[in-house]
């Protein structure tokens, strides 16, 4: 992450600072490390969306490395909290099985309900791919929502990359076959495809997904090499929920968390991780281009613990 976008990230996680990491913090400061006050950590992080079993799984961590009780505590506790954080979140966060663009196209698979900020992720990842040298095509699955398709272009004209389209109303799949033939005749890089949202609702959307999935896999071997569930972070538990309702329909490699600078219930990416086993692949916090970044775990938590 560039330093400019850490001080965002700072900034962004401001709310989530003051609503609980800052509370830990306070508990702890003269006090001495009693199963109340572990108690009132384990409250703090429940509160903060980390989840019921991240929670246990830290507070195990916790209490492995209780003092004795005559031990005055200052910044010690904060400090063990971060790092078992940390370690949770490297853990989980494993790297791609296939490296990646090791293939062409690289074909990347968007899911999400209506409202997590799934288009506008596509556009931004494209600037970044774009600004990376690679050739990128953007792919408007998202036929059911009538704004989707012109919403998509227009992120496509402002990066500079071409979005294959059909009218509204269209069926996804043959959107999608016509973008993965574009892709191959174009020698296209990194293919981008958006789809209609409220998938873990809508049966029928289910099952669209579905046949999305068979062409890409008939049309390009491997394919789609990622499929990014987009997440909103304000959300919380309800965004986790989602997630694993998707998950039970169909492969997920990754979780993209948009919002980040409007809630104050940033544990929620620990939840993630550990519930679902799915990594956090980028997180969002805010409309510019910069504001998107691949999720890093050290600095991420430092973010979260810094002011």
């Amino acid at each position: 992450m560039a330093g400019s976008f850490f001080q965002r990230l700072k900034d962004g996680l401001t709310k989530s600072r003051e609503t609980w990491v800052q509370k830990v913090g306070s508990i702890f400061e003269n006090q001495q490390w009693t199963e109340q006050t572990l108690e009132v950590m384990e409250e703090s992080l429940l509160t903060a969306d980390v989840g019921v079993k991240a929670t246990q799984k830290l507070m195990d961590v916790m209490r492995k490395h209780t003092p004795s009780a005559s031990e005055e505590l200052t910044e010690d506790m904060p400090t063990r909290l971060r790092q078992a954080m940390v370690g949770m979140l490297q853990a989980s966060n494993t790297e791609p099985k296939v490296p990646p663009l090791s293939v062409r196209p690289w074909v990347i698979l968007f899911l999400g309900v209506n409202g997590v900020g799934k288009t506008t992720t596509i556009g931004k990842l494209a600037a970044h791919y774009k600004a990376d040298g690679k050739k990128v095509l953007l792919v408007a699955g998202d036929t059911f929502r009538a704004a989707a398709v012109e919403q998509l272009e227009v992120w496509g004209q402002r990066v500079g990359v071409d979005t294959i389209k059909h009218r509204a109303g269209a069926d996804p799949s043959a959107v999608v076959y016509d973008g993965m033939q574009a892709a191959k005749s174009r020698k296209i890089d990194v293919l981008l495809i958006d789809t209609a949202g409220r998938l873990h609702t809508k049966g029928h959307l289910i099952e669209e997904l579905k046949k999305i999935r068979r062409v890409i896999a008939r049309e390009h071997d491997g394919a789609p090499q990622e499929t990014l569930l987009v997440l909103d972070a304000t959300t919380g538990q309800n965004g986790l929920q989602q997630a694993k309702v998707f998950k039970e329909t169909t492969n997920i490699t990754g979780i993209v968390l948009t919002k980040l600078d409007g809630t104050a219930k940033g544990g929620v990416i620990i939840s993630i991780q550990e519930d679902l086993g799915v990594p956090v692949r980028y997180i969002g916090i805010g409309e510019d281009v910069e504001d998107l970044q691949p999720f890093e775990p050290v600095r991420f938590v430092q973010a979260l613990f810094e002011k």
